[in-house]
């Protein structure tokens, strides 16, 4: 393992299935049944699925049409977001108790930093375990950890014992965890560098630490030295308890299709509406207005547009968003509209620049 770098306890939590969770447990009469939250039959697209219709290959992103055609016996429940927000804090309630360096990715999932932590315990993977069992007990839902040295290792390790479990990648473990994962288990390897480093004989982290970092800079430019440290177990990402927000939006899937621009005003502006309504919450104004349109045939088209001062207000986000809107001819009926907001005034954007650069020889001793 390398030397020269903090020694973290990194433990991250992820609900299971936690929308379709929530739903089946305030709806006992769903437990045990292929629920899909969002979309329908007919529209839309699934936000959330349960285990049971994920056994189906029923998958968030999915169109409600492929999900029924899928698992015939699907039922659509809609989102209650409120109500997710609300389970949501009392889990992160129970996360507090242990440490303050706690970095939530969504509502169903966070990083906890538990170097150092409340209990005074110095084994990571019981503290896991802990808050488990809380969880369970006094919200009523399961969740999965990972804990590892670093947020990569213990994102990718809470996959593997869910639902309801954990695994612990021990310091002395890293380096052949990572050498056995498949390639497009990194962050930051999409479809399309997964393809290219595929082409190019990469299938593995094994077959990654093969390539040196002047092969892999040349082939995928400044994101080879990331790769080149991350499959050696170099990723020095803190645990930021207070993330900075980068953008913020709002979007709605009709029930028809449409194709007059008369009614996608009509949508746009309760769009707006709840944009502003979340800037408001959150304290934020943007400059950047994004407008976002799905056609019929599913094709994605956004068009934005800079403004020279921070807005936050209803009326402002919405005239920009009719200006896009008009700013070319609509090729298709539209199926979803939405509106973000970027460029946020949010207060510090610095990100702490990490030296990646370490050497590689000394093992992590430290109980996990």
């Amino acid at each position: 393992m390398p030397n020269n770098l903090p020694i973290r306890k990194i433990i991250h939590v992820d609900m299971d299935a936690f929308y379709a969770s929530v739903e089946q447990m305030d709806h006992p009469e769903l437990k045990g049944k292929a629920l899909a939250v969002g979309g329908s039959e007919k529209r839309g697209v699934v936000a959330a699925a349960s285990y049971e219709a994920r056994k189906f290959g029923v998958r968030s992103a999915m169109s409600g049409m492929q999900a029924k055609r899928n698992c015939p016996d699907l039922i659509f429940v809609p989102p209650r977001f409120d109500r997710y927000k609300e389970i949501s804090k009392k889990v992160r309630t129970i996360f507090y108790d242990y440490t303050d360096l706690v970095e939530p990715l969504s509502l169903d999932e966070a990083y906890l930093d538990v170097t150092e932590n409340k209990k005074g315990n110095p084994s990571a993977s019981l503290i896991a375990q802990e808050i488990r069992q809380r969880i369970f007990k006094e919200v009523g839902l399961t969740a999965s950890a990972g804990i590892s040295i670093n947020k990569f290792v213990a994102k990718i390790a809470s996959d593997y014992n869910k639902p309801n479990g954990q695994k612990t990648v021990n310091p002395e473990d890293v380096l052949d965890f990572l050498k056995a994962l498949d390639i497009r288990k990194f962050h930051g390897v999409g479809k399309v560098t997964a393809d290219k480093m595929y082409q190019l004989g990469i299938f593995t982290g094994e077959d990654l630490k093969l390539r040196s970092l002047d092969y892999l800079e040349q082939h995928f430019g400044k994101s080879g030295s990331y790769y080149y440290y991350l499959v050696r177990g170099i990723h020095n990402s803190e645990v930021k308890p207070n993330r900075i927000r980068k953008s913020l939006a709002a979007e709605r899937t009709f029930n028809e299709n449409l194709s007059s621009e008369i009614f996608m005003l009509e949508k746009l502006e309760k769009i707006a509406k709840e944009v502003a309504k979340r800037l408001e919450q959150s304290k934020v104004a943007g400059k950047t207005v994004t407008l976002k349109i799905k056609y019929s045939d599913f094709t994605l088209q956004t068009r934005s547009k800079t403004l020279p001062y921070f807005v936050s207000n209803k009326e402002v986000i919405l005239d920009t968003a009719k200006d896009l809107l008009y700013q070319e001819k609509m090729s298709n009926s539209v199926r979803l509209l939405g509106i973000s907001m970027s460029n946020l005034n949010t207060e510090d954007k610095a990100t702490q620049v990490t030296n990646l650069k370490q050497t590689v020889n000394v093992q992590l001793k430290f109980g996990f």
